[in-house]
């Protein structure tokens, strides 16, 4: 507990506090300003000022504003130059992400990309690091993993081969399994923390986050619901600042009947990231990846079409890229790479 010496106060501040009965910061936080002034006998002025002193005191550091952040702060890549120029350098590190869109459509293989993204060094878009996968609803993807791992040289071209092959992807891929909120929030704030905390992992995936709050809550439970997720987002909110990680949570849609209100997402979409404005709030960048008519060939691979778009992000604007699902992984399409009909 802190004491009142480690604040700048008037003497005379102090010894009403300490007349009081108020030996620390962390009693006076407790308390309301008026329950002060009662207690002290100071004026409003007074207590204002005490209170101000302790909240700067208990501050972990000063806050920045989001845009002059951005302009210093890690990206993590999403290993395609094409995705990572829409997302000025890939996923903010301290920040929370979220990527919705359809069943099938590409969210858990991006989730993996990133997952081996991390663990490049920083010159080459990565982390140096880790990453923890959450599964809440389906089986971990490890067929799927082992053949991205497989095909990075061909994925990660623009990384010298020494430095690929030298790295022990499967390693450094912690898995972890939650089957409801209860133990979704206890692998977090445990396992997670302690693997972060570690500096074993420097991303967190959880796929996904809407599956159980469909599961366990009705309509009529909509406070209940609000304020598990508002914990939850705090958890992850606090994890990622803490141990300075990224967080991309993994999100499932729900569709657009006419005359619905505004449900912050693509104005061409026909669905809706699921659970709503009181989620929509917590998280720092809003992805959606959406599956488009129409194929792309590259060799003897054929691949549906995609676009991954910007809904919402502090230093980002609105755009989209399309994009395919190849052997190697989720790639940005440029001019060379011609959709089918």
């Amino acid at each position: 507990m802190s004491s009142w010496r480690q604040l700048e106060l008037h003497p005379r501040i102090v010894n009403a506090l300490q007349k009081a009965g108020v030996q620390s910061v962390r009693d006076a936080l407790c308390m309301s300003g008026p329950d002060l002034q009662r207690l002290t006998c100071l004026s409003a002025s007074d207590v204002r000022r005490l209170l101000t002193a302790a909240a700067l005191l208990c501050r972990a550091r000063r806050p920045q504003p989001v845009l002059a952040a951005d302009d210093f702060g890690l990206r993590l890549s999403l290993g395609c130059p094409v995705l990572d120029g829409l997302l000025r350098g890939g996923l903010p590190v301290g920040g929370v992400t979220e990527l919705s869109g359809e069943s099938g459509v590409g969210k858990t293989q991006l989730a993996l990309q990133l997952c081996l993204s991390v663990q490049y060094p920083a010159r080459h878009g990565g982390l140096d690091s880790g990453a923890v996968f959450v599964c809440t609803e389906d089986t971990f993807p490890s067929r799927r993993l082992q053949q991205l791992i497989r095909e990075q040289s061909r994925l990660r071209a623009d990384v010298p081969p020494h430095v690929t092959d030298s790295l022990q992807f499967g390693d450094r891929v912690y898995v972890e399994h939650a089957a409801d909120l209860t133990s979704l929030e206890s692998c977090l704030r445990r396992r997670v923390r302690l693997l972060l905390a570690r500096h074993l992992v420097r991303f967190v995936a959880v796929d996904s986050v809407a599956s159980l709050f469909r599961s366990e809550f009705g309509l009529s439970d909509w406070l209940e619901k609000t304020k598990q997720l508002l914990t939850l987002s705090s958890t992850l909110h606090h994890l990622c600042r803490q141990f300075n990680s990224a967080v991309l949570c993994i999100n499932q849609v729900t569709d657009i009947f006419s005359g619905s209100e505004e449900y912050m997402g693509p104005p061409s979409s026909t669905v809706r990231p699921a659970l709503g404005l009181a989620w929509a709030n917590q998280v720092m960048v809003r992805l959606m990846l959406r599956r488009l008519r129409g194929t792309v060939s590259r060799g003897e691979e054929d691949s549906a079409l995609r676009r991954l778009e910007v809904v919402f992000a502090p230093h980002l604007p609105r755009a989209g890229r399309d994009a395919a699902v190849w052997k190697e992984g989720v790639r940005g399409l440029d001019g060379a790479d011609a959709p089918l009909g």
